[in-house]
């Protein structure tokens, strides 16, 4: 039986649920309306007709700005959910269901991009040559506002923040071991025996703050009785990180499947070092948005990389 609220749901238009996703994006409605070509007058009429048809407040006033209220908020995201439905069902049609052709938009932490999904891309290029990828490496945060933001199918990761399991589902895959690594000529290497206490007379190159990598390393090492590493330079950059090493005698703590392709065989300039810590990081785990529905590409691609085996080098 319909209710008011739902007729004047209904009564809705794709129009109306594009600029409250666009204003929950952007904060603000002039932005909202040149993200959809509109003049700005244009869309306050949208959305003062939003508002009429669901007899509610969607937005007040903050100073210059715009605030969403509770409902207006609610409205936006469902609308947010909406669009990337309709744009996974879009590119659903044009792969006929087939699953062997489209676009697929992955996301990974450094470590599974290189020793699970580049595996898993490397075989379904070659088996599907109708597929196309699209791979983002970064940090977990990121990814997720990326993954809910319908920029990305599914990621490889963590979630961080238990808010983030009311939008995001997680199916855990492993944890991920750590390893050291240094320049090849490195002075440790040359030491008979070599403990983690001995690492400590040397910098560490890690992330600054609260990172995962960072708290984990320094809980890992505080659990061996030891103290937290000194750090002079500190850096989220993959790439400034192996430019430090190369020039300097610092270490860097980094996931075995990165240190497996940077440190492993003889013309490599970086080597890990012979050291157990024990440390690894949480597990990471394919994570995909609640009540969601990959395209049947994307799902064959995430089935592949859930069951392609990490390398193990050493």
């Amino acid at each position: 039986m319909s209710t008011p609220e739902t007729a004047a749901v209904r009564g809705l238009k794709l129009s109306h649920l594009r600029l409250m996703a666009e204003i929950l994006a952007t904060g603000q409605l002039s932005h909202a309306a040149e993200r959809l070509g509109l003049a700005q007058p244009a869309a306050s009429r949208l959305l003062a007709e939003a508002e009429r048809l669901t007899g509610r407040p969607l937005h007040s006033r903050d100073g210059r700005g715009l605030r969403l209220t509770a409902a207006g908020e609610a409205l936006a995201r469902r609308a947010a959910r909406i669009q990337i439905e309709l744009s996974d069902a879009a590119r659903e049609m044009t792969e006929a269901g087939s699953g062997t052709e489209g676009l697929v938009r992955i996301g990974a932490v450094t470590g599974p991009a290189l020793n699970r999904v580049l595996p898993a891309v490397r075989d379904l290029t070659a088996r599907h040559p109708g597929l196309r990828f699209e791979v983002t490496v970064g940090t977990s945060p990121p990814l997720c506002d990326q993954l809910l933001a319908g920029r990305l199918d599914f990621a490889i990761g963590r979630l961080l923040s238990p808010d983030l399991e009311r939008s995001l589902t997680l199916e855990r895959m492993e944890e991920e071991p750590l390893s050291l690594i240094v320049r090849r000529g490195h002075p440790l290497l040359f030491r008979p025996v070599l403990t983690p206490a001995d690492t400590l007379a040397y910098d560490w190159v890690m992330p600054e703050g609260e990172t995962l990598l960072t708290r984990t390393v320094i809980d890992g090492l505080i659990a061996l009785g030891l103290g937290e590493p000194r750090r002079q330079v500190s850096t989220a950059s993959f790439l400034f990180t192996l430019a430090l090493l190369t020039e300097s005698d610092a270490i860097a703590p980094l996931a075995e499947a990165v240190a497996d392709s940077f440190a492993v065989g003889p013309a490599m300039p970086f080597v890990p070092l012979p050291v157990e810590t024990g440390i690894s990081v949480t597990a990471y785990g394919l994570i995909r948005r609640r009540g969601g529905h990959l395209t049947p590409a994307a799902e064959r691609v995430a089935a592949r990389i859930l069951a392609t085996r990490p390398r193990r080098a050493r």
